[in-house]
C-alpha cells in the first residue's frame, strides 16, 4: 500500500491551500474529468489542488472478466443481488487513505480537503470519507450509492458527522437507478448526515447544472 496511485494533479495555483481529490468511474480514469477543474473558476478561493488519481486495473464479472481501471469488482446488474466485492471496495478506501495522508503531508489539513467521485467513484466517496478518522471538508457524491450499508452505522467516524455530502443523480440513469441514490440519501440522513440533494434530467452522466451546483456548493464547504 505504499505506492501511491498515478494521478493527475492541477493547481489552480501556487502554494494550494485546499485540495479535492476527484474519483472516477468504472472503466475510465483520472482524465474524465481533469477538465473541470479549469472550468470551475474558483480562482478566488486561493489555490486548489485537484487530483485525479486513476484506479488499479482488475478483472471485472460483469464485463466477462476484462481487465479495466475498476475501484471494485461488479458481480452483477441484477438489483436483487446484494454481493458486493468488500475486500475490493476496503483495498481501495486504503488506497485514498493513502492520497488524503500525502496532501496532509504537503500542509493541506484534512477539513480543507474534499473527496469527490462519479459512479464508482462515488462510492468509494462514501466508503472513505464516512470512515476517515479525521474531518473533511466535504463528500461530493455523483451518480451512485452507498456500499457496504449495514456495517456503516458501527463503522463511521464521528469526526465527519458533520461533513457536508452532496449527492446528484440522473433521473433517467439506468446504471445506476436514481432509486439507488435516494436509498443512499435516506439512509444517510437517518443517520444525521447533512445531505444536500440534487436530480438532474440526464442519464448516467453530469451535465451543467449539476457543474453550476457542484461549483456552488464548492464555495460554500472552503469558504
Amino acid at each position: 500500500m505504499s505506492k501511491l496511485l498515478e494521478r493527475i494533479e492541477i493547481e489552480t495555483a501556487p502554494n494550494p491551500t485546499a485540495a479535492v481529490i476527484w474519483l472516477h468511474g468504472l472503466g475510465a480514469s483520472g482524465d474524465d474529468f481533469s477538465p473541470w477543474a479549469r472550468q470551475m473558476k474558483l480562482d478566488d478561493l486561493g489555490g486548489i489542488r485537484f487530483i485525479f488519481p486513476h484506479a488499479n486495473t482488475m478483472p471485472v464479472t460483469i464485463s466477462n472478466g476484462y481487465i479495466m481501471r475498476a475501484w471494485y469488482d461488479i458481480v452483477s446488474l441484477n438489483r436483487l443481488d446484494q454481493r458486493e466485492d468488500e475486500q475490493g471496495l476496503r483495498t481501495s478506501q486504503q488506497l485514498i487513505e493513502a492520497l488524503i495522508a500525502r496532501e496532509l503531508e504537503r500542509g493541506i489539513p484534512a477539513e480543507r480537503i474534499i473527496l469527490a467521485g462519479f459512479s464508482q467513484g462515488c462510492v468509494m466517496t462514501l466508503q472513505t470519507g464516512l470512515r476517515y478518522p479525521q474531518r473533511l471538508a466535504g463528500l461530493m457524491c455523483l451518480s451512485g450509492y452507498l456500499p457496504l450499508a449495514a456495517s456503516v452505522a458501527q463503522e463511521r467516524s464521528p469526526a465527519n458527522q458533520s461533513t457536508p455530502i452532496f449527492m446528484g443523480h440522473g433521473r433517467s440513469d439506468d446504471v445506476i437507478p436514481m432509486m439507488l441514490g435516494e436509498r443512499s440519501r435516506d439512509a444517510l440522513s437517518a443517520m444525521g448526515y447533512d445531505v444536500e440533494w440534487h436530480d438532474y434530467p440526464m442519464p448516467h452522466s453530469t451535465c451543467m447544472d449539476e457543474l453550476n451546483d457542484i461549483v456552488r456548493w464548492i464555495r460554500k464547504v472552503l469558504a
